[in-house]
């Protein structure tokens, strides 16, 4: 960390880095209402993690955890630090900016390999607390690292520390260009926000199993320099009092997920640029006949539906969304057990034949829209995400299962369904979504069919009543 103190435009309005800051008894109130989420889950289908840090410590103060996360998950993780935080005392009378960096790139060391042995460190040395003008820089040493399935965590744009909010400006822009996901971390916020802060944020909670918290503990261990005082001196106090440290001993970590790169309007895309799968990709399949995936003539997937229908665990399903509904041959098995039926789809020709369908059939609704980025509103007792999750990115996948928990009644169920073979030409694959779909906080794997061509998996909360259950007979 470097002293946000000693740049006045490194401070957000009344940020004293000495002074008392916010407690964290009130940030924990505010934060226990905010979406939690396992390492699986947050992890997704991503195939690697750069963490990006202004200064040493920051990496561990901020995503020690979503490191070791990614370490136990076998990813590829790297650590960008863009500064060797030279100037964090720079009124000490003991130790020279050199002599600073120096003991703080070794800390940064120990405390890399604590949480992720195999991480690649890269440290960059670039001027402390002059970020704002090597942007460039910074910008060409990350690009390289980042691609489209990378997860890259960086401090918040609006952190209040002027070495923060450029390294954040530069991780936002790379992350847009390579359609990598984006996670922001606050540091200094936790100091001097208020908790209404988060009102206007999409905040997502990484929760810490006791493993996760021990590495996050023993890697902040290591930066000495900033956590212990330097000398008995003036000018050598510890930076990270620990009231200030409090804040990063949550059995949690906490990234504003929904943050989105801010895009000059020269630079911007357009709209089309923007649709993951056109609409128009999917309706050009139907030039091959009514019929262009077998859904009606194949025996395998006659078999596959039989298969997911058995797996559903009630016989009367209730309200039922499915989404990714195509033609409505699996809608209409799930209608004749169901007292209603949203089914939505992407594609205008799929949506138009749904609908002719059930045009004669109460009860059964179909949607044209773009799911995860819309969604029917409404509470469900069965949701349906059958042969649709392989088309995501990573995160439109994590939204899709983000609401798909969100709008299940207390008792209902998730029920996932998907070909295992290789897919190609889409982001994911059956097999990955399913694991993602595993790690779900606060759901558990119920029923779970898996053979050579599909698998179907189905997630309830706990205290879920099996059939023998629910008859009495177990």
């Amino acid at each position: 960390m470097s002293d946000a103190g000693s740049r006045p435009d490194g401070e957000a309005p009344g940020f004293d880095p000495h002074a008392a800051g916010t407690p964290e008894a009130q940030w924990l109130r505010a934060l226990w209402t905010h979406t939690r989420v396992g390492d699986r889950q947050l992890l997704g289908a991503s195939t690697g993690v750069v963490v990006v840090a202004a200064h040493p410590d920051d990496e561990t103060l901020a995503a020690a955890g979503l490191l070791a996360a990614s370490g136990r998950a076998g990813l590829p993780a790297t650590v960008v630090v863009a500064t060797s935080g030279e100037a964090s005392h720079p009124d000490s009378t003991t130790h020279r900016p050199d002599q600073l960096a120096a003991l703080r790139v070794e800390e940064v060391r120990h405390a890399v390999v604590r949480v992720h042995a195999r991480a690649d460190l890269v440290l960059l040395a670039l001027p402390d607390s002059q970020l704002a003008d090597h942007e460039d820089e910074l910008e060409q040493a990350l690009a390289p690292l980042v691609g489209p399935s990378t997860l890259v965590a960086a401090p918040w744009r609006r952190d209040g520390h002027a070495d923060h909010e450029a390294t954040g400006r530069v991780a936002a822009r790379v992350a847009s260009g390579a359609g990598a996901r984006l996670l922001e971390y606050p540091v200094w916020l936790w100091h001097w926000g208020a908790t209404a802060a988060l009102d206007s944020l999409d905040v997502t909670c990484l929760d810490l199993d006791p493993e996760l918290q021990r590495l996050k503990a023993e890697a902040l261990a290591c930066h000495t320099s900033q956590t212990a005082a330097l000398s008995p001196s003036p000018g050598d106090e510890a930076l990270l009092t620990p009231e200030f440290l409090v804040h990063f001993a949550r059995p949690f970590e906490v990234f504003l997920s929904g943050a989105r790169p801010e895009v000059d309007d020269a630079r911007a895309p357009d709209s089309d640029d923007l649709a993951r799968g056109s609409d128009q990709d999917f309706d050009a399949m139907f030039g091959d006949g009514d019929d262009p995936w077998g859904f009606e003539s194949s025996w395998y997937e006659q078999r596959k539906r039989a298969v997911t229908m058995s797996c559903l665990p009630t016989a009367r399903l209730g309200r039922v969304l499915e989404v990714g509904c195509s033609t409505g041959v699996l809608t209409a098995e799930l209608a004749s057990r169901a007292t209603s039926v949203v089914a939505t789809d992407l594609s205008a020709e799929a949506v138009a034949r749904a609908r002719r369908r059930f045009a004669d059939v109460p009860g059964v609704q179909v949607l044209r829209l773009r799911a995860p980025q819309q969604w029917p509103e409404g509470e469900f007792d069965v949701v349906v995400l059958s042969e649709i999750g392989y088309f995501w990115h990573a995160d439109e996948l994590d939204e899709a299962l983000r609401r798909a928990v969100g709008c299940l009644a207390p008792h209902g169920v998730l029920v996932l369904c998907h070909w295992r073979h290789p897919v190609q030409g889409w982001p994911l694959d059956g097999d990955t979504v399913h694991r993602v779909a595993s790690g779900i906080v606060g759901m558990e794997t119920v029923v779970s069919h898996v053979e050579q061509d599909f698998r179907v998996d189905v997630l309830a909360r706990p205290g879920f009543a099996s059939p023998a259950a629910a008859e009495g007979l177990a």
